[in-house]
């Protein structure tokens, strides 16, 4: 028997299914709750229940603790409803965000390139029209013969909904992306849900923008950068593309080729371990320095974005936070295993980095 989930701040009611979670019943409904790794072990998607009971499920002891229980504290992304529930949720209000409703989709694998020696490119032709998302977004994709789910950045503008374009990175012991890598073929169908994620550019600030990308984290740049230079931004655009040699650096005709044609947009490849053989002359090192170099240290005023590696992004936000740019202004996007999530210690001090 279906439930009924209220959020008492907005008023928002939403129809919940028996087993489902409340943040995927929000989720489905296009209302964005905060959330990070999924798993119940972070504690970002705290809610409190204000009428009516959940199952905790598999709710952390550490991210969520008895007292917090006991003061009918839950976490929505592994609680489901017990019945009708009334809930008070931390609800940002963002001007920029599309409130796109997740949905069940499927489509056809109809191009497959190496992208590099590691990283594959998947484009889907999905089987029905209708699938918008924002530029940044990703979709948790099913992978036939792997347990659960896998998060992908969609790598190609808004613009194309007939198709999407995913970058899979080859993970050293990892079955989905072995089986990707390994099985897939032109004309295997393939099924995802999405649109998900908060990872998108907030153009009402108005500010000149940095990438940071690192290896198969320039997915979402890729098309956000594509979608600001459709819609016309302005602004200076930076993107950092780190990776370990040039072969390693996908696209960079493409953004080579945006760079010749729009004033405001600069490309900086970073690689940092060139052998002699590439004969590479442009930024070593990792990307955070290269930043540091080329902004001198200075980055007030700036919106940046980093998606990456958590060591490349942790390094990337020192950096930024040492140059006088501060969590208002930084947004990242790191996709999160119940391993990464169980090891992560989530700082107290900020918000949503």
């Amino acid at each position: 028997m279906m439930a009924t989930l209220t959020i008492e701040s907005t008023g928002d009611q939403v129809s919940v299914a028996p087993g489902q979670t409340l943040l995927d019943a929000c989720l489905r409904a296009g209302i964005w709750l905060p959330h990070a790794c999924g798993h119940g072990l972070c504690g970002t998607c705290k809610v409190v229940v204000l009428e009516g009971s959940v199952n905790h499920g598999a709710a952390s002891s550490f991210a969520l603790m008895d007292f917090e229980r006991v003061d009918n504290k839950a976490l929505a992304c592994v609680a489901t409803a017990d019945g009708d529930v009334i809930i008070e949720a931390d609800v940002d209000d963002e001007p920029d965000a599309l409130q796109l409703a997740v949905g069940d989709h499927r489509g056809t694998v109809s191009r497959l390139e190496m992208l590099t020696p590691d990283i594959l490119g998947i484009w889907l032709k999905l089987d029905q029209l209708g699938f918008g998302f924002q530029a940044g977004q990703y979709v948790n994709l099913t992978v036939p013969g792997a347990e659960g789910t896998r998060a992908f950045s969609i790598a190609n503008a808004p613009s194309g909904t007939d198709e999407i374009e995913l970058h899979v990175r080859l993970v050293a012991g990892g079955k989905a992306t072995s089986i990707l890598h390994g099985n897939l073929k032109v004309g295997d169908p393939l099924s995802f849900a999405g649109p998900y994620g908060r990872f998108f550019v907030r153009h009402s600030a108005e500010k000149p923008l940095i990438f940071m990308a690192g290896g198969s984290g320039l997915s979402s740049p890729k098309s956000m950068i594509l979608d600001l230079i459709e819609r016309g931004y302005s602004l200076p655009i930076t993107l950092l593309h780190g990776a370990r040699r040039p072969h390693d650096l996908h696209f960079a005709e493409l953004f080579q080729k945006i760079a010749e044609e729009n004033a405001n947009f600069r490309y900086v490849p970073v690689v940092s371990q060139p052998q002699v053989e590439d004969e590479w002359a442009g930024e070593t090192g990792y990307v955070h320095e290269a930043a540091d170099r080329l902004f001198n240290g200075k980055f007030s005023g700036h919106q940046a974005y980093l998606c990456g590696p958590p060591p490349m992004i942790e390094a990337g936000i020192g950096t930024l936070m040492k140059g006088r740019l501060f969590e208002r202004d930084i947004f990242v996007e790191k996709f999160s295993t119940a391993a990464d999530a169980e090891k992560s210690v989530r700082s107290p001090f900020f918000k949503r980095i």
